[in-house]
């Protein structure tokens, strides 16, 4: 696996992201458990965001330096924006995922941020190990493009047939296996995973939602991980770009929990970029559809998904959280 990537510019990059959860998890002590506003969500948000575009504009130096042409910088840093855009939006999906998990579960705005920093960190790792195989696979055997592109059709197809449905957790066979293998208290214990009842120790609600967000990142790294090996075969970008648009999974879900009622037509949006890239990794030896434009079908896709949404969803409907 080659990348364009200088070695001083990996070891900044794993410094960053152990610097970023380091810090997170000093904020997250500090201020214990609490409700998180949208307010607080928008200025991490905006954080997470700001330093993913200084990164790739540290990548694009780096890579000018490295080959002495800014073309194939411009052109590297176009792959990581378009990769981060689309794990971004695909991120999106997963969240909508953890709140219907913590709606079924009831769990408490205060506890949901520590199950979502453990869900990031399982996330990374998952991730960092899927990128590295997918990436040894495509430069092993090149017929495992076709294989990624028809599975995210597939995938793209399933999701637009399923938009609009609510799922049902009571049908979950992950969470029927859980029960059925483990006595669960049926009251949060403050945000411990482990109880006392009756003199024997079990297992408290907020531990079944944690092995369900672990498993629902298993699902979608799986899902989304091909879909950027579409825009680039770099593990250096692939790598940086899952990674940063996870860093940023916690304070967007507390943003996207407050109005995730009014993007109701966001998973047909992701379905028709899904179908989009898995059409393009089976016809890449066929047709080249260079980077930008790429990045500016996802990017069109999702303003009109998202304009759409608000146009037609009741101006009236909000989301219902737990008590």
């Amino acid at each position: 696996m080659q990348t364009i990537a200088p070695l001083w510019l990996w070891a900044t990059f794993i410094a960053i992201v152990i610097g970023s959860l380091f810090i997170d998890f000093v904020v997250l002590k500090k201020q214990g458990a609490h409700e998180i506003g949208v307010k607080e969500a928008l200025n991490w948000s905006l954080v997470w965001i700001a330093l993913s575009f200084l990164f790739n504009g540290l990548f694009w130096w780096a890579v000018k330096d490295t080959t002495g042409s800014g073309e194939i910088a411009m052109e590297k840093s176009l792959e990581f924006l378009t990769g981060y855009l689309i794990e971004k939006s695909l991120a999106v999906d997963n969240i909508f995922v953890f709140l219907l998990i913590f709606t079924y579960f009831a769990v408490p705005m205060a506890f949901q941020k520590r199950v979502l920093m453990i869900g990031i960190i399982g996330a990374i790792v998952l991730r960092t190990v899927m990128i590295l195989i997918g990436g040894w696979l495509l430069s092993e055997f090149h017929w495992v493009l076709y294989v990624f592109g028809a599975f995210l059709i597939l995938t793209g197809l399933k999701m637009w047939w399923a938009a609009g449905k609510e799922p049902d957790l009571n049908d979950n066979p992950a969470l029927k296996l859980l029960r059925r293998v483990l006595p669960v208290s049926q009251n949060f214990d403050g945000e411990k995973f482990w109880t006392v009842e009756n003199g024997k120790r079990i297992a408290t609600p907020l531990f079944m939602v944690v092995c369900l967000v672990a498993m629902t990142d298993v699902i979608f790294a799986v899902d989304s991980i091909p879909a950027i090996f579409a825009i680039t075969s770099d593990p250096f970008i692939v790598l940086t770009s899952n990674v940063f648009a996870i860093l940023g999974l916690r304070a967007m879900y507390f943003l996207l929990a407050a109005v995730a009622a009014k993007f109701h037509l966001l998973n047909y949006g992701l379905a028709v970029i899904l179908v989009f890239i898995g059409g393009k990794m089976c016809l890449i030896d066929v047709v080249k559809i260079p980077v930008w434009a790429s990045l500016g079908v996802v990017v069109g896709i999702l303003t009109v998904t998202m304009v759409l949404s608000l146009r037609t969803a009741p101006a009236a409907e909000t989301l219902q959280r737990p008590d």
